[in-house]
């Protein structure tokens, strides 16, 4: 399963990705403005740093949501560096927009993704990826990670190259099951990232070696 970050903050993505394991990014116009990059330009050259960082798919949201001006975001937003995805999301004319833009050799992220039928039109449009937004199937009382399940089984039997890409995840428990049910990719907060680092039995041997270690210096 590949690491994306879900995130605009430059700091946290070096941190990821001097881990080691961190293969794209995800990221949109609200997450900007939380790091306070405002105005288009400033965007684009955002998403130009943010790809000379990372050397992995780069999601890059448009904003529009007819279809011509999707694909017209969308293609000012490919010319950035060929790391980008373009994100389209899931509506009517979103599905034309991720056909015309397989068509043309662009690849494409379908955002707020909540049910199977919503994916399988998001495959069947030739999107490079799907993503349920985990955390707020939650939310609304329902187990996102059934979702993932279900979609995993569908795109196998039907031969389907979309990529799952787990989304809205909010803690470490969230990529474990993401993996454990078959998505392909699952994006993420930095501090989820880190969580699966952490283990009270791992602080404790940790510990317990280096107090030992002290009796041979």
């Amino acid at each position: 399963m590949k690491f994306f970050i879900d995130t605009a903050d430059l700091s946290q993505i070096k941190e990821a990705n001097e881990l080691g394991i961190l293969d794209g990014v995800t990221t949109n116009p609200s997450l900007m403005a939380k790091v306070g990059v405002k105005g288009t330009e400033a965007v684009m050259q955002h998403y130009k740093t943010i790809c000379e960082m990372v050397d992995g798919d780069i999601s890059a949201e448009v904003i529009s949501t007819d279809f011509e001006g999707i694909v017209e975001e969308g293609k000012k937003l490919a010319a950035i560096h060929p790391n980008i995805v373009v994100k389209v999301p899931m509506i009517k004319d979103g599905i034309k927009a991720l056909k015309w833009f397989s068509d043309n050799g662009i690849k494409t992220n379908c955002t707020l993704v909540f049910s199977a039928g919503q994916a399988i039109l998001a495959a069947k449009a030739g999107a490079t990826y799907v993503s349920p937004f985990i955390g707020r199937i939650d939310d609304g009382g329902w187990d996102g990670m059934e979702l993932i399940a279900q979609l995993a089984n569908i795109y196998s039997l039907q031969g389907y190259e979309t990529e799952i890409l787990a989304a809205s995840i909010r803690n470490p428990l969230h990529i474990i099951k993401a993996a454990e049910l078959g998505a392909d990719v699952c994006t993420c907060p930095l501090d989820s990232i880190l969580g699966l680092l952490k283990h009270p039995l791992t602080d404790i041997g940790l510990a317990k070696f280096l107090e030992d270690a002290k009796k041979f210096q």
